[in-house]
């Protein structure tokens, strides 16, 4: 049954595409199906060569679905989220990557939850909602939130509260755009929570146990090739590591890792030991003692890594 939506939030589905002619259509029939219609799909493609563009322009002459297409050269999915943001006009972004796709009712329980928040938004000082994945078996990935509708911020849900993996994040626009991707250049890659760490800081999400997307994680996503698309983008890694580092709020088990990770990517950088140590904030004196503490063994994990990846 199809359920309109006559008033309130607004929703965009907001999907990055590097030469994903050959998934895309799977996520297309996933939305056309959608129990309720009132969305915006917006593409931006960056830099495909595989002719995604003509097939999008297609799909927009149908009509089954309302349609945005924005082209830019390739710099990541990061550069690519950026542009979106900047040009999406709906009240919500539902971030939907170009090899996943979406269950019937995913618009309609987006919008219901969006109406059901949308009092409390401000005392409550939320940002957006984070819902579950799951594979095309019904397989959750990872873990269920502790509890449904459960209103906590990034760090204390998801790290502190060892939730790793992807969830299917949707967030208010005007919040969104508070945190831009930082972009350096000739990067291509920059970790999503580097942005939900930084949000954190100042709103929470409500984070509800429905599955409301679907993913199957391909060869040459980048889950996949990811160590090695991270060795190539160091300062983009830098820059999460001291985020994790700087807060207060983050466990000790997560600051070790990241100390570790700081040196590695510092080193991939060609940024010596002094000047990683000056730059590395001091938001946090267990940051700058852990850096100290792990800079040997990061020495090693990078040599290693050097090694298997021939970088």
């Amino acid at each position: 049954m199809e359920v309109r939506v006559e008033k309130g939030m607004t929703l965009a589905v907001l999907t990055p595409a590097y030469n994903r002619k050959n998934t895309l259509g799977k996520l297309y029939a996933s939305l056309k199906a959608q129990t309720c219609p009132d969305f915006f799909w917006l593409i931006v493609d960056d830099g495909s060569r595989d002719g995604t563009e003509e097939m999008v322009r297609g799909w927009m002459k149908e009509k089954q679905v309302e349609i945005g297409f924005l082209k830019k050269e390739n710099g990541g999915k990061h550069t690519a989220l950026n542009a979106g943001i900047s040009a999406v006009r709906q009240d919500l972004v539902f971030i939907v990557d170009s090899d996943d796709y979406l269950t019937e009712d995913a618009v309609e329980t987006v919008l219901a939850y969006a109406e059901k928040y949308e009092t409390q938004r401000e005392t409550k000082r939320l940002c957006g909602f984070s819902f579950l994945r799951h594979d095309s078996q019904g397989k959750v990935n990872t873990a269920y939130f502790p509890k449904d509708e459960y209103i906590d911020n990034y760090v204390e849900t998801r790290i502190n509260g060892n939730i790793g993996g992807d969830k299917a994040e949707v967030f208010y626009t005007e919040a969104l755009r508070q945190f831009p991707f930082q972009e350096y250049p000739g990067e291509k890659f920059m970790p999503e929570d580097a942005v939900w760490i930084a949000m954190s800081q100042k709103y929470d999400m409500v984070h509800i146990n429905k599955g409301i997307y679907i993913c199957d994680y391909l060869e040459g996503g980048l889950t996949r090739t990811g160590r090695a698309m991270k060795i190539h983008s160091p300062k983009g890694m830098m820059l999460r590591s001291r985020l994790f580092l700087n807060d207060r709020r983050v466990c000790l088990k997560a600051k070790v890792k990241m100390a570790l990770l700081y040196g590695v990517y510092s080193r991939f950088a060609g940024i010596r030991f002094g000047e990683a140590a000056a730059t590395l904030g001091c938001g946090c004196l267990w940051g700058h003692a852990l850096f100290y503490l792990c800079y040997f063994p990061s020495i090693m994990i990078q040599g290693r890594w050097k090694k298997q990846l021939g970088a």
